[in-house]
């Protein structure tokens, strides 16, 4: 009996390791464009609702502990997108080890040590570090959005578009097998500055990595589709709405906190390509960013951003949070724009675990065929943070409410000649019912709770015949 239990015992221990091998060898799909242009899919055609974060300064300052400890909690909380950079400073090009990514601050001679060993914490170099934080995320189902050079270096003119080709190529070159990679060019830089620079590493990238998908990413209030739309490295626009209030937006756009507006505007161009709200404002940040006394953006305001532009026909949000994104510690001497916490204890703030009541509802419908549609309201869209927006598909209806007011609603956009009615909270996820009605003319619907800033709820029409 006891040699039985020793052989039954070793036979699940030698299956175990069996299986965990066999789960870090595979790879996840790598994403395209979905046929009707708007969206990501999968190589399998399976929906890929993008819910990224914005963990910039990952490869620089967290060693291979804390980035497992990062991306798991991301996992854990539905997001499968970290957006970083890969040279974020020229000048300190060096991470949580001291390895330097370059030769005197040229990027077109990328520092490699021969025979390094990317499994060995103690044997590896600056680029066997992000190879190794790569291949964790994709064990952990996640996709790393990489920045290979930040805008702020361009800008200065220490890349030239030599320089950029020559880095391109050899970058796309290094990473072209790991499948979970996505491709962002930019860095919160206008495209009119360095344009030249953009095109030859986004050229150059694409050539040597033509599978991987590929965006810009612009600086803030400014949209990757007014300079690039048409380049062919360019496979989905993104803007970042930034982080001011209404009142502090001064650039030419103008759009204000209305990050809606940047959706739509790329949703109505011609090729259709997705797009993505890459940068709205950040959980935990002060708004207009550099005035600490200014108040700090909270989850209210996440949330607004995140349904406002994947109702307006974005495929996806990226949330940020001010500590996250630069992994704040209170011993760091050159901390930005005033965070109030560590980075891991900003991992729990209430935005970051709210993200993924989003993702569920979008992926509890038919993914491919949802438009934005403001005809569903039928009176009264609103400004500002009144403002409704709406989305569907053939036998479903969402449309967002940010203050909880009382709202007009055409029926008969969706089919059936009657529908159920529900709400949904972006808060938590709950489900409230509200009735079955006929699905023609105009009914009005009042959210529960008091009219106020962050008493948002989702209106849920489905078909029911």
């Amino acid at each position: 009996m006891i040699k039985t239990i020793k052989i039954l015992f070793l036979t699940g221990v030698i299956f175990c390791i069996s299986a965990c091998l066999q789960e870090k060898k595979v790879q996840l799909p790598l994403l395209k464009i979905s046929d009707n242009r708007r969206f990501l899919a999968d190589e399998n055609n399976n929906p890929f609702f993008w819910l990224g974060d914005t963990g910039w300064l990952l490869f620089k300052k967290l060693n291979r502990e804390d980035a497992g400890k990062y991306i798991e909690d991301r996992k854990l909380k539905g997001f499968n997108v970290i957006q970083v950079m890969v040279l974020h400073d020229i000048d300190h090009p060096v991470n949580a080890y001291g390895d330097s990514a370059f030769k005197n601050r040229n990027v077109a001679c990328p520092l490699v040590t021969p025979g390094n060993n990317p499994e060995d914490e103690y044997a590896y170099d600056f680029w066997d570090h992000i190879n190794y934080v790569i291949d964790l995320a994709c064990d952990k189902g996640m996709y790393m959005a990489m920045v290979p050079i930040w805008g702020s270096n361009v800008k200065s003119g220490a890349v030239s578009s030599q320089q950029a080709s020559v880095f391109g190529e050899w970058i796309a070159k290094r990473y072209r097998g790991k499948k979970n990679i996505i491709w962002v060019n930019g860095g919160d830089i206008n495209g009119e500055d360095s344009t030249a620079v953009w095109k030859a590493l986004g050229m150059a990238i694409h050539q040597n990595d033509p599978d991987h998908l590929m965006t810009f990413h612009p600086r803030g209030r400014l949209q990757s589709s007014m300079w690039f739309h048409n380049e062919q490295w360019l496979d989905f626009n993104m803007i970042q709405s930034g982080h001011r209030r209404y009142d502090q937006d001064d650039t030419r756009l103008a759009y204000g906190e209305d990050n809606w507006r940047y959706v739509l505007s790329d949703y109505n161009l011609k090729p259709v390509k997705p797009t993505i709200d890459g940068e709205p404002s950040y959980e935990g940040i002060p708004q207009g960013l550099h005035d600490t006394l200014q108040p700090y953006w909270n989850h209210n305001d996440v949330r607004r951003y995140a349904y406002w532009s994947v109702f307006s026909g974005a495929f996806g949000f990226t949330y940020g949070h001010n500590a996250i994104m630069q992994f704040h510690r209170t011993s760091d001497a050159d901390a930005s724009y005033g965070p109030k916490m560590e980075w891991e204890a900003a991992l729990n703030e209430p935005g970051a675990q709210q993200m993924i009541h989003l993702k569920k509802l979008i992926l509890s419908k038919d993914f491919f065929s949802r438009i934005p549609d403001q005809s569903l309201i039928s009176a009264k869209q609103g400004e500002r943070y009144d403002y409704l927006t709406a989305t569907r598909g053939d036998d479903y209806a969402f449309i967002y409410n940010y203050t909880g007011r009382k709202m007009d609603i055409a029926m008969g956009k969706i089919r059936g000649t009657r529908v159920s009615a529900s709400w949904y909270s972006p808060r938590d996820g709950s489900w409230q019912k509200i009735g079955i009605f006929e699905n023609a003319g105009t009914r009005e619907f009042q959210p529960p709770g008091t009219v106020m800033n962050g008493n948002d709820w989702v209106l849920v029409l489905d078909s029911l015949e």
